[in-house]
């Protein structure tokens, strides 16, 4: 409802590096990518990556992503769906071929994952099929470590799997019992285990993401920045 002013709270954490997510009012909020990368600048914080569908408005969205100053390219959902390793390799596809058209932007495309990608088919994990069928140099993985962990599989082992696939992460904790998102420290997830593991997945940014809350989106934050200091 207010964009300006809740990036004017955003920025008053100490929160300096952020994601935008598409919704109806498009990529920023209703403010245009000119608009939201000068907002961004004058409370010193940087746009580095923003949440995008792959879908047939992909170029518009790529040149917004350039005019907005951003890294990182994020498809948040899965362009065609079907929980099988043939539709996982056909996405792959389109992924390096969305890598492909992010190079030639200077932009880093990426995937954002769910719970649902860590389900199997014909004995392999649907993720896995995603990864390997993916050209590193052009497909990025931002790692949502809370869907991985209500999945029952562990970050851990991708980061050693996958050695630096992972430089976008969403830092989230989960209570695994309701499969909601917390406060830091109130599920899960071993936050600080996982940062001690950053270099080994490739890490350069990190994003805190909540998505339910004890009281307000804003104290949540709050009590999330206060944790990690």
């Amino acid at each position: 409802a207010d964009a300006k002013g809740t990036l004017q709270r955003i920025a008053s954490l100490g929160i300096k590096q952020i994601e935008s997510a598409r919704s109806e009012k498009g990529h920023y909020y209703g403010l245009t990518a000119k608009e939201m990368k000068q907002v961004c600048t004058d409370l010193g914080m940087t746009l580095r990556s923003g949440h995008v569908h792959l879908d047939d408005k992909w170029q518009q969205t790529l040149d917004e992503a350039a005019e907005s100053g951003q890294e990182y390219v994020i498809c948040s959902t899965m362009p065609t769906n079907g929980q099988t390793t043939d539709n996982y390799k056909k996405v792959a596809e389109a992924f390096n071929k969305a890598g492909e058209d992010c190079k030639k932007l200077n932009l880093e495309f990426g995937y954002h994952n769910h719970e649902y990608e860590f389900e199997s088919d014909k004995g392999e994990v649907l993720y896995e099929v995603l990864l390997k069928n993916t050209d590193p140099a052009l497909v990025h993985m931002e790692l949502d470590l809370g869907w991985v962990i209500v999945a029952g599989k562990n970050p851990l082992d991708y980061f050693n799997n996958f050695k630096g696939r992972f430089p976008l992460w969403h830092l989230k904790d989960m209570d695994l019992a309701k499969k909601h998102s917390t406060e830091f420290g109130k599920g899960g997830l071993d936050i600080v285990q996982m940062l001690k593991h950053g270099k080994q997945s490739g890490m350069k940014y990190f994003f805190v993401e909540q998505e339910e809350y004890a009281s307000t989106p804003f104290e949540s934050m709050k009590e999330n920045m206060n944790y990690l200091a």
